[in-house]
């Protein structure tokens, strides 16, 4: 019978595909193409209607007998094929425990924080202390010890981040009140803590945080870090403050930067100057870096001024001394050329892995 002869060739092909099926992918395609709406074993099936009455019942059966038979291999080759990709999975993911494991990649101390260490050591290595103190101070450490007068523009509001005002009804806020707290503006009020404390002689720096209600922009923060020196001893002269920082801006800024000292005046200190270093683009000729003057501003300093020993308690008429501050984030951008502070506080890790 012609009919039974066909299911024949479709079982034997069939099976002969599905024996050499190297994947699911084909292992289905075959599927499809025998057993699927539009399968050969499916159209054999639909033209049964054309069949005389006794061929039918011998039809029937055989293309039942073709499907189980079929589909019975192609679960077996689907289990087949399906365990061999997990066994091929599961080597391709072995792991060889005797390989050492993959190594974290190490932080680094911030660009700030390494600035502030080796300006410390710097001090260190000539026999300084390094002095810590509170972030949250009172007008008296902040200001009136350090000779700054009731109506110094420094004490407003708009200059200093005041916590709590104490100052009386009627009086002007954030002036008169000796017990106003607020958050540090400068790290000088640890020089105070030191000289009431201890008695001379006294080498010390206050490295630290403060804080100021300025606008961040390329030149300022409303946070930073400030190493503040000071040195109280008997003969000080101004001859020593020079020397001191001369040496340290050769150790920070390299041996051929060259220091200017210009006349400013601070309320602690007296006299009073600015100190300047060589710029390192033009080498003092002059550029855009520097403004075309040759020098980049880089600390405040001065001798000590006998009203701040009076309040300390200091013997003004035996001993003198030196002080000065320095911006540890200022310090960063004119030692790598940066143009806007604020890349030191955005994080981007980009800039932070240069150093």
């Amino acid at each position: 019978m012609a009919v039974v002869e066909e299911l024949q060739g479709i079982e034997a092909e069939a099976l002969a595909g599905i024996a050499g099926a190297g994947s699911l992918e084909e292992l289905d395609r075959i599927r499809v193409a025998v057993t699927g709406r539009k399968g050969s074993l499916t159209k054999v099936l639909r033209s049964m209607g054309s069949l005389a009455p006794e061929e039918r019942p011998v039809v029937g059966k055989r293309a039942n007998e073709v499907r189980a038979a079929v589909e019975a291999a192609l679960e077996a080759r689907r289990t087949e094929l399906s365990q061999a990709a997990l066994e091929a999975r599961i080597a391709a993911d072995a792991v060889d425990v005797t390989l050492p494991g993959r190594g974290l990649s190490q932080g680094t101390l911030h660009l700030v924080t390494q600035i502030k260490q080796e300006m410390e050591d710097v001090f260190c290595g000539l026999g300084y202390t390094v002095e810590d103190g509170p972030f949250v101070e009172t007008t008296w450490y902040n200001f009136t010890a350090l000779n700054a007068p009731e109506d110094h523009p420094s004490r407003s509001a708009r200059d200093t981040f005041y916590v709590v005002d104490n100052a009386p009804e009627g009086k002007e806020a954030h002036v008169q009140g000796e017990s106003d707290v607020l958050l540090r503006t400068q790290t000088s009020g640890v020089q105070v803590h030191v000289m009431e404390r201890q008695k001379p002689p006294i080498y010390m720096i206050s490295p630290g945080t403060v804080f100021r209600p300025d606008t961040a922009d390329a030149n300022h923060l409303p946070q930073f870090n400030q190493v503040e020196g000071l040195v109280v001893d008997e003969g000080i002269t101004f001859g020593d403050l020079k020397g001191t920082l001369d040496y340290f801006c050769r150790e920070i800024f390299g041996a051929d930067r060259a220091t200017r000292y210009r006349p400013h005046f601070f309320p602690f200190t007296e006299p009073s100057c600015e100190v300047d270093v060589s710029c390192n683009i033009c080498h003092g000729a002059g550029c855009r870096f520097c403004k075309g003057t040759g020098w980049l501003e880089i600390l405040g300093c001065g001798m000590v001024d006998p009203n701040v020993f009076e309040y300390c308690g200091i013997d003004a008429e035996r001993y003198t001394g030196f002080a000065f501050g320095i911006g540890v984030e200022r310090v960063a951008a004119l030692r790598y050329d940066l143009p806007d502070l604020r890349m030191l506080m955005t994080g981007d890790m980009r800039f932070l892995r240069q150093f």
